[in-house]
């Protein structure tokens, strides 16, 4: 199977896609991987959806609403974050927004002087740091030793241990399954009026369906117009599920409902 996420080699999300797939390939943006799996050039995308420290990936989000795709697993690991350069003396220090985030804390405390730079991913800010003796890079610790020796100059600077990142597993819109413990769907009422959200909320706790869960994003329609993002602790193939989900399709009769499939959580280590 060949699947499609973040590059270059060395990001947290090629090391999520190694989990589920034998050839794993590169795209720049997880825009870019959602349009190459809607339209049929990789069986499989791994995009990241949700960090334990900074929340949504609101490009992953928005990505998501505006492509017809299916997911069919997600895979859940532990972040560990090192500092990497080619010694002690840079000026500044490159990765992901998200990355850089995760570490602000260690920044703030250790380099409050240092210039920040957010790249692509972790790896692109890796590569920033082999090229660069001046720019040093967080990311992986493996990464310091793939290619051009970079040093490691600190480990486990994420500001929590608990730093993990969920990354959802995508397929083509023809692959969307009923099986697994975890649906996730993404709701367009196109309508606004008091109480609208807490319908929404009902239609699953009246099920005794727990929501781990909801997010709203802009529709890009108008302000103060959005969309939500319901991850729902319960399959298609039960009845209580798909009653939720055909009051949610009628509460949003206006609108529309986008049933992204139902699926199992993968964990792993690294």
């Amino acid at each position: 199977m060949n699947a499609v996420t973040l590059g270059p080699a060395g990001t947290y999300s090629h090391r999520a896609a190694s989990a589920v797939a034998e050839s794993v390939s590169f795209r720049e943006s997880v825009t870019a991987i959602v349009e190459a799996v809607a339209d049929g050039t990789f069986e499989r995308g791994v995009v990241p959806i949700e960090n334990s420290i900074e929340g949504s990936v609101t490009e992953s989000l928005d990505a998501l609403s505006e492509h017809d795709v299916s997911v069919v697993s997600e895979v859940v690991t532990p972040i560990r974050h090192g500092l990497l350069a080619q010694s002690g003396n840079f000026d500044i220090i490159a990765s992901h927004s998200q990355a850089l985030a995760q570490c602000r804390g260690y920044l703030e405390a250790e380099y409050p002087e240092i210039a920040q730079e957010a790249v692509a991913s972790t790896a692109r800010g890796v590569e920033r740091a082999r090229n660069d003796p001046t720019v040093a890079a967080i990311g992986h610790p493996d990464n310091a030793t793939n290619g051009t020796e970079l040093q490691v100059l600190a480990t486990g600077i994420q500001d929590r241990t608990s730093n993990v990142t969920r990354f959802l597993v995508i397929a083509p819109l023809s692959e969307r399954s009923d099986a697994g413990g975890k649906t996730t769907l993404i709701v367009y009422p196109n309508v606004n009026y008091p109480g609208l959200l807490l319908e929404l909320l009902e239609a699953f706790a009246d099920r005794n369906i727990n929501l781990s869960r909801i997010e709203s994003r802009p529709s890009g329609e108008r302000l103060g117009d959005y969309l939500f993002h319901l991850d729902a602790e319960g399959g298609l193939y039960e009845d209580r599920t798909q009653a939720a989900v055909e009051e949610i399709e009628a509460i949003a009769s206006e609108g529309w409902v986008r049933v992204l499939g139902s699926y199992d959580t993968r964990h792993v280590m690294y």
